[in-house]
């Protein structure tokens, strides 16, 4: 079932043909909108971009991107030349808003077709700002010493946020390190001063403030400016039945876009048997399989192995 919020063009949301659960009309700020919706199990949700209050400020939508699913919300943008302006898309494209369009014809194609960060590429590249390319050059010439790894979910919540944490727990016994969370605030959980939470358009200059450190690790979240300045990215995937059956239910080229990475089963209870059958039906190589993990243990030897694996040596000296 879906949900429609709309204000503006109530009249041409009325329209479609799809099942609707709850619908709203009117100007609404985007923490009401967080709020009623976070814990709300909906298909697709069909927003009217002039529901929100403010939303020509892109912070109203980054913090709309950082609250929900936004693989399952449908924007639909209104005629202004700002709202729909190169730079105002690109920055939507960095948040991991892929789902926008200008007519109903957009939104049932969308509805039945997703895009993926694949499909709406193009925009972004056209209008990468002077802004962004400084960040990245100012990344490139100042960090030389420092590792940067990144981790990503590939099935849903796949635990990102606790497996970079864990990483960092076991890291920073050997090495300095400090680990970044990109567009969500979850760290705050933790408790830790090496824990820092930012946005898509700062994890730039993030990154640049911690240069002195040995490893940095960032929990991307499906920002691309996050994937693009990190070494190496480990893509974690719950092989759990619905967890895979429902990433292939979204995109069913998901797998495809893995072949040559660092695929690492996360939570996994597979065998070796197991994990086999997995390289061959997703046509992917495993890098590691990764069991359920206690985070309150103070060393785990399987999380020592996969840190050697990435070449930290001084990990594997210490169970030696």
């Amino acid at each position: 079932m879906n949900v429609i919020i709309s204000n503006k063009y109530q009249s041409m949301l009325q329209t479609l043909e799809i099942d609707v659960i709850k619908s709203l009309n009117g100007e609404f700020e985007v923490d009401d909108i967080v709020n009623q919706f976070q814990n709300f199990f909906f298909q697709r949700m069909i927003l009217d971009i002039t529901a929100l209050k403010n939303y020509r400020d892109i912070k109203t939508l980054q913090k709309l991107s950082i609250s929900l699913d936004m693989d399952k919300v449908i924007l639909l943008l209104d005629e202004s030349a700002e709202g729909t302006s190169s730079d105002y898309l690109s920055k939507l494209i960095s948040m991991g808003i892929y789902n926008f369009t200008k007519n109903v014809e957009g939104i049932m194609y969308l509805y039945n077709n997703p895009n993926s960060y694949r499909d709406v590429a193009h925009i972004q590249q056209l209008d990468l700002t002077s802004t962004q390319d400084v960040v990245v050059e100012k990344y490139e010439s100042t960090v030389t010493g420092t590792r940067i790894i990144g981790v990503k979910n590939v099935t849903k919540q796949s635990g990102s946020t606790t497996f970079t944490y864990m990483v960092k727990k076991q890291l920073e016994k050997n090495y300095s390190v400090v680990a970044i969370e990109v567009n969500k605030n979850d760290y705050r959980y933790f408790n830790d001063k090496n824990l820092v939470s930012t946005t898509s358009l700062e994890v730039g200059n993030v990154v640049a403030r911690y240069t002195d450190k040995d490893i940095i690790l960032i929990d991307i979240n499906d920002s691309i400016q996050a994937e693009q300045i990190c070494h190496d990215v480990i893509y974690l995937v719950e092989p759990s039945i619905i967890k895979l059956n429902k990433l292939m239910f979204l995109n069913n080229k998901a797998f495809s876009n893995l072949k040559g990475k660092k695929v690492v089963l996360n939570q996994s209870v597979l065998n070796k048997k197991d994990v086999l059958d997995f390289e061959y039906e997703a046509g992917v190589k495993v890098f590691y399989n990764m069991p359920p993990l206690d985070e309150r243990e103070k060393s785990i030897h399987t999380l020592n192995a996969f840190l050697s694996r990435l070449g930290f040596n001084k990990q594997q000296s210490e169970e030696q």
